[in-house]
């Protein structure tokens, strides 16, 4: 079993930025692929970023070239790099593993991302 908790949430203004964290407790060796989705009131839960446990990384394109997802393995930390905000990517921040062949069906609290001016 795998427990994640996200924090770095803020409110930031147009332009800026943020490192959103997750924390990893308990199997963090069954993980493959980390993963940072959004939700915001009245849209779908969406991926943004991932990367696998051999460092490959994917990005939707509406963050590609402002966000960067990283691991600290030896810290069981995964991080997301958020630069260039924009109001759009305001939403509530969820951080997911990939053990076995799906996606973590538990989500947590997430982390609040507001960015306006």
């Amino acid at each position: 079993q795998v427990q994640l908790v996200e924090s770095g949430g803020g409110l930031v203004q147009p332009g800026g930025s943020l490192r959103l964290s997750c924390a990893a407790s308990g199997s963090i060796f069954t993980i493959s692929a980390m993963g940072w989705y959004r939700q915001s009131p009245g849209k779908q839960r969406e991926l943004v970023a991932t990367i696998t446990n051999g460092g490959s990384t994917n990005y939707a394109d509406s963050v590609k070239g402002r966000f960067t997802i990283s691991r600290d393995n030896a810290k069981n930390r995964v991080y997301l790099q958020m630069n260039r905000l924009k109001p759009e990517d305001t939403a509530n921040y969820y951080c997911n593993a990939l053990t076995g062949i799906t996606w973590r069906p538990v989500w947590g609290q997430g982390t609040q991302v507001t960015v306006s001016s």
